[in-house]
């Protein structure tokens, strides 16, 4: 499926978005709310007083902006942008691979989050046992005002699915 230049296309539909920079940017719909804290350390078994008074779980940073029912990431987004892209290549499946997140520092109730998305790396054709395919990677960083507070790299394999014998 790398034949006829694709491979150039999706390479040149990379480097565009990836000039782009941080090409979108979502605001919380909600403030951080203790109330959010305290169902995720339920659901997860996990007690500490430092988060039932006011601060949130450092790895709760995505939870506060993401889409969610109903809504939609901005039609900008970088990550959603590049697997479209290669879905019209014939690209059609998708498979999580990784996620590495920093945090600068723990936020508060009430603050209100801000993530900016931005393309990071598009690696491949690789072959894998799921198919040949494409490794896309975005770079996401939160705010709270102009204070970065959390980053995460996040990693998909964008691929065509192995015929099984």
């Amino acid at each position: 499926m790398t034949g006829d230049g694709v491979h150039e296309q999706v390479m040149a539909e990379a480097e565009a978005i990836k000039a782009i920079g941080e090409a979108s940017e979502s605001i919380a719909p909600y403030e951080v709310h203790q109330s959010t804290i305290g169902t995720w350390l339920d659901a997860l078994g996990y007690d500490n007083d430092r988060f039932r008074q006011g601060e949130a779980p450092p790895s709760m940073a995505q939870v506060w902006t993401m889409p969610g029912l109903g809504r939609r990431r901005p039609p900008e987004d970088p990550l959603s942008r590049m697997t479209e892209f290669l879905t019209e290549q014939g690209y059609t499946a998708v498979l999580g691979t990784n996620c590495e997140q920093s945090y600068e520092r723990y936020v508060r109730v009430g603050e209100l989050l801000r993530v900016t998305s931005a393309l990071d790396s598009v690696v491949g054709p690789k072959k894998t046992a799921m198919g040949e395919g494409y490794f896309v990677t975005s770079r996401n960083t939160w705010y709270s005002g102009e204070e970065k507070v959390a980053t995460m790299l996040f990693r998909v394999l964008k691929f065509i699915p192995r015929e099984k014998s």
